[in-house]
């Protein structure tokens, strides 16, 4: 799943929102996001690359008006980086393949599930339902929910 993608073809194939979010780091306003108040079985995947991100079982409603997540479906997945943009210290978090930006990490989530928040934007992802990931070429992860 790997590629290459030009700003043209992305522009292209993705909505204003989707490429903004991903491609210079916007984030889209809290509670508008398609994934925010959204709990079906799945996986959670880049919009630009398609490699997979979250999965649904790690979805938890933190309240902060974005998808949240205790953890990452791969850790080689994400990258995590520094970001001290707009006077904050935190962290970004960006997919590995298509360095597509997705959101940021806080360390205020779950304390039963490790403490993280991964806070993404539904702009950065596609979801993949549990019935369609072995058509969608995701069938390695059918097993996260057995």
């Amino acid at each position: 799943m790997t590629e290459n993608f030009s700003k043209e073809e992305l522009k292209q194939r993705l909505t204003k929102e989707q490429y903004e979010v991903t491609q210079n780091s916007a984030t889209e306003r809290a509670f508008t996001g398609e994934y925010d108040d959204f709990y079906e079985d799945g996986i959670f995947v880049d919009i630009v690359s398609g490699e997979p991100l979250f999965s649904s079982n790690d979805k938890y409603d933190a309240g902060c008006g974005w998808p949240s997540f205790s953890k990452p479906i791969k850790k080689r997945g994400i990258k995590e980086l520094r970001d001290t943009s707009y006077g904050m210290e935190r962290v970004e978090v960006r997919s590995s393949e298509a360095n597509s930006h997705l959101g940021h990490l806080f360390n205020d989530g779950p304390q039963e599930k490790g403490g993280m928040r991964y806070c993404i934007n539904s702009a950065a992802m596609k979801f993949i339902p549990k019935s369609k990931l072995k058509e969608a070429g995701y069938e390695e992860y059918l097993s996260e929910f057995d």
